[in-house]
């Protein structure tokens, strides 16, 4: 056991390493040309960082949920695009894979997301359709030697590059999972413009008209797909998420302390005010209250405990929160200067805010922990 720790902390330390030689002197220029470039793709790909919690015989480097979430951190710090790729790529297509493919399927798609010679992306948000997920609009009907695929899908990360979809579709009001190639007749994807944040994700919209999908390319069974595939790929995403909370959270505080510790006003450094020390004292607590959670949450998913789930769902909801409330107070220390890209602070300020709606929206996880509450805590008198 612990020559396994050992060997997934060198992994983690090696990914940090590659982060700061590779991707954080770069990110502004990921954001101006709206993409991750593809040879930065390939690097992370000959690394095993596209499968970092992937089954090692399929390419992965098979790391534990605890030290796949501090994997994930390291990339989030820097970049959310690179940590976005992660999150899509491995978490919700590859590790559903993992969890619901055939034996065929997954050696035939699960090698190629390891090389990055296919990318992944999940087809589940739709222009009317968000939170309300059960309701989907996109519609299967099945012919002889196929399934047939109408409709559209919205807000995709990595839609416009993505080679390989997860697309959820509705037959009378059951779901289903399709694996769904780009080359399929009838797909199309339009990237769309004017983010505000996550600019180098290649978000976009799907177009599905007509797409003929081989039976074989389902993926789980038949009308299950919401219950099953949906999910679990959610609590995949979320668990991301919720490290992608303490990341930016993270990064805003070290952001936080470093000018605090090096700006003067009134010839006082600003770490000597009093309002500015405790914005700081309430940012530590609250990142390191984050990351207790999301450890939790790893720890739990490692033993495969039931209440992996909900822990999931509270450190997604809470870290989310805490990464809008540190970046907003860090760009306050910042005062003017937070509004300048050449600070981190103004992209952390809006990366964070997408964090409280992607892979369910903090009033969704709201009700959920409710629910949760309501009977886990219930006491009578």
């Amino acid at each position: 056991m612990m020559s396994c720790d050992l060997e997934q902390r060198k992994i983690v330390d090696e990914a940090e390493a590659f982060v700061n030689q590779e991707i954080r002197p770069y990110v502004k220029c990921f954001e101006e040309n709206k993409g991750i470039p593809r040879e930065l793709i390939d690097k992370m790909a000959a690394k095993g960082y596209l499968a970092a919690a992937l089954p090692k015989q399929y390419g992965g480097l098979e790391l534990d949920p605890v030290y796949y979430g501090l994997f994930t951190e390291v990339f989030g710090k820097a970049c959310t695009a690179t940590r976005s790729l992660i999150t899509v790529h491995t978490s919700l297509v590859g590790e559903t894979l993992v969890r619901f493919g055939t034996e065929e399927q997954k050696n035939k798609w699960l090698p190629r997301l390891a090389r990055g010679e296919a990318i992944g992306a999940f087809g589940l948000s739709e222009p009317d359709i968000g939170s309300d997920a059960k309701n989907i609009k996109t519609s299967w009907h099945e012919e002889d030697d196929c399934y047939v695929i109408n409709g559209t899908k919205r807000w995709i990360t990595f839609g416009h590059l993505a080679d390989l979809f997860i697309i959820i579709a509705a037959n009378k009001g059951r779901s289903t999972a399709f694996l769904v190639e780009r080359a399929f007749p009838g797909f199309e994807t339009k990237q769309i413009e004017g983010m505000m944040a996550a600019r180098a994700t290649c978000i976009a919209e799907l177009y599905l008209n007509n797409v003929r999908v081989p039976k074989e390319n389902v993926l789980g069974k038949i009308n299950l797909g919401f219950e099953y595939i949906v999910s679990t790929s959610l609590d995949c995403g979320r668990y991301s998420i919720a490290w992608a909370g303490v990341a930016i959270a993270q990064e805003a505080l070290e952001a936080m302390v470093s000018y605090s510790r090096t700006r003067t006003q009134f010839n006082e450094k600003l770490r000597s005010f009093q309002l500015i020390r405790g914005m700081i004292g309430d940012a530590v607590t609250k990142t390191h209250a984050a990351r207790a959670l999301a450890l939790k949450a790893g720890e739990l998913r490692k033993q495969k405990d039931p209440d992996a789930v909900m822990e999931t769902t509270m450190a997604k909801y809470f870290a989310s929160k805490v990464a809008v409330d540190v970046a907003n107070d860090a760009l306050q220390v910042h005062g003017g200067n937070g509004f300048l890209s050449e600070y981190p602070v103004e992209r952390l300020y809006r990366e964070a805010k997408v964090l409280e709606v992607i892979e369910g929206s903090s009033q969704m996880q709201q009700e959920m922990i409710s629910s949760f509450g309501l009977q886990r805590y219930y006491k009578r008198r």
